[in-house]
């Protein structure tokens, strides 16, 4: 099997000529006869005894090539395309067979390519650092959240409702002066100010008193997922039951008894502060990440070719399944319950999807430039790192990735961390895309 010749008819287009030779094609075709003669009758012999020659004298001497191609298409393919020095993108391959016989056959493929790359001044790119400073503020906040997970709901008496009170309400909704379904609750507890509910109709609660009943008036958002209601001005009648409010429990060395391993507050407070530093480090480094990938992407100069970008998109959207099902889910159950088809699902992670592309290729452009390389045991660790990483033997994951994707891998972690090296502080957003050009 080898290129016979290579050329392109557009942009991350090639047709490729691929020649198979005699003994393989022979080969292929003797393991389609050995299968499909059980299936074969032929008068004077068994079904599945008959001979080959006979097969081909009555059906044709090529009876067996279209399968026997068939099979060997992909590797032949596979084999011409490394032998022009092109990556395959998967995409919709042309098929063409120019010959076929005793010595072999020749086939044409037209199919997508990866783009040329260029890439300058990946050195040098500008991120703006996250401060790692770590304020009483912030410890405050974290603590507060533990007293609001361990607070409790005590009535209000003798004023009227506030942002930030519990209300509990009965509402029933009318358009036209006509109650439409879904706009009924009884003892409804509704936080005020959350906007957990349509605009205006939470603030309108607010000021009234326990046992009053009043009518607000709202207009739902042009938006909206009930087109009967989308854009109309309603009405709704409401009678207020209770107010309550969460209290909050002091922060004293008893409470951190109750709620943490230590005995008093300051070691508290010095232990949540060592863990906000430590978060706080993580999300600098990935907002740096982010930054210098972001930067790097709009860099590359390529043409690529829509089938990359679509082809991340099933990606995502199979991860995404993976963890439906997870959670006992289907992806048309979703899609029904968040009112989207399968293309404005699509849509949704276009985006995502563009960008991961040109960052992996932009890495690649940089891993070129850079002669950047890879050995067998670094190969190897790598194969170790994602077998404990997944808890699987590494034969099971050699069976899932190949030697070059993993080489690649490594080879775009080498460049990333090379540009990362390069990278400069700067103080702005706007002098960090000067530092870019």
């Amino acid at each position: 099997m080898s290129l016979k010749s290579s050329n392109k008819v557009e942009t991350n287009r090639y047709e490729i000529t691929v020649e198979v030779d005699g003994e393989t094609f022979e080969k292929e075709v003797n393991r389609v006869y050995k299968k499909e003669v059980k299936r074969i009758n032929i008068p004077g012999f068994r079904k599945g005894k008959a001979p080959r020659a006979l097969i081909e004298k009555e059906y044709g001497s090529q009876v067996f090539y279209e399968d026997a191609m068939k099979a060997l298409y992909p590797e032949a393919l596979e084999n011409a395309v490394k032998e022009a020095g092109l990556t395959l993108v998967r995409d919709k391959i042309e098929l063409d067979v120019v010959e076929a016989g005793k010595d072999g056959f020749v086939f044409k493929a037209v199919v997508t390519v990866e783009p040329e790359l260029s890439i300058d001044n990946y050195k040098g790119i500008g991120y703006v650092p996250m401060s790692l400073e770590i304020t009483e503020d912030d410890i405050d906040n974290d603590v507060k959240r533990v007293q609001e997970r361990n607070s409790r709901l005590v009535p209000v008496e003798g004023r009227a409702a506030e942002n930030g009170d519990i209300a509990v309400i009965d509402f029933e909704g009318f358009l036209n002066g006509e109650a439409f379904d879904g706009g009924k609750a009884e003892n409804y507890s509704l936080t005020l100010g959350n906007g957990q509910f349509i605009p205006g109709f939470e603030e309108q609660i607010v000021g009234h008193n326990i046992d009053e009943e009043f009518t607000i008036n709202v207009t739902f958002p042009e938006d909206y997922q009930a087109d009967e209601l989308a854009g109309k001005e309603t009405e709704f009648k409401i009678k207020l039951h209770e107010i309550k409010k969460r209290e909050l429990p002091e922060v004293d060395d008893e409470f951190i008894k109750d709620v943490s391993e230590f005995d008093n507050v300051a070691d508290y407070r010095n232990d949540i502060k060592q863990k906000l530093e430590k978060s706080r480090k993580e999300e600098a480094e990935n907002s740096k990440n982010n930054q210098i990938a972001e930067k790097l992407a709009g860099l590359l100069v390529a043409e690529i070719p829509e089938a990359m970008y679509e082809n991340q998109i099933d990606n995502l959207i199979g991860e995404f399944e993976m963890n439906l099902r997870a959670q006992g889910l289907d992806i048309n159950t979703y899609m029904q319950y968040v009112g989207v088809d399968e293309d404005g699902l699509r849509e949704q992670y276009r985006e995502r999807a563009e960008s991961q592309v040109k960052v992996r290729l932009a890495l690649k452009a940089v891993a070129d430039i850079e002669n950047i390389a890879v050995t067998d045991d670094e190969i190897d660790e790598e194969y170790k790192r994602v077998a404990e990483a997944y808890n699987v033997d590494v034969d099971r994951v050699k069976s899932a990735f190949s030697t070059e994707d993993i080489a690649n891998d490594l080879k775009s972690k080498k460049a990333m961390e090379l540009v990362r090296e390069n990278a400069v502080e700067v103080e702005d957003a706007e002098s960090s895309a000067d530092s870019a050009e």
